[in-house]
């Protein structure tokens, strides 16, 4: 046993990780994403004007592949219901996005990408899909599997964390 407080050990005391070297990092790569306007960056070269909300919006129903119920939608957002609705209106009223039948259950209803914004959608993740891998155009091959096999679990597993928080 030591006498040695949590706050007096370092993590990479204990971890092997010098995390005070990783958390500026982590800080400049959500800098990049935000600070940086690389949705509105992305948005412009592919010709989509729309707000960030509602690009979200659109990239949750593009991810899913499938129609979704605002509140699944909501909850792949971690946003509340009414934020999906009021950004719903919009994208329904720019035709790029639409409410369609539940097949399950008739008193419901689905949102679905229509073509157009499919399409626009397309065109935003490519171009997004573009810059990132050409951040790592440089990389061997197994350079690249690792970085995504250990962002993923890094992501997983922190998010968890936090999570756990709020439980």
């Amino acid at each position: 046993m030591t006498d040695e407080s949590p706050a007096d050990r370092s993590p990479e005391h204990e971890t092997g990780l010098d995390l005070m070297t990783v958390l500026p990092r982590l800080a400049q790569i959500s800098g990049v994403l935000n600070r940086g306007r690389l949705i509105e960056r992305a948005m412009a070269a592919s010709g989509l004007s729309v707000d960030r909300p509602a690009m979200s919006v659109l990239i949750t129903l593009h991810m899913a592949g499938t129609p979704l119920r605002v509140g699944e939608i909501a909850t792949r957002m971690q946003v509340v219901g009414p934020h999906v609705t009021r950004q719903l209106h919009e994208l329904e009223r720019r035709d790029l996005a639409r409410r369609v039948p539940d097949p399950h259950d008739q008193r419901a209803r689905l949102i679905e990408l229509t073509e157009t914004g499919s399409t626009a959608v397309r065109r935003y993740m490519e171009t997004v899909l573009g810059w990132l891998s050409g951040a790592t155009d440089g990389w061997s091959a197994e350079d690249q599997r690792t970085f995504g096999t250990l962002l993923e679990r890094f992501v997983d597993d922190f998010s968890a964390r936090i999570d756990a928080l709020d439980a």
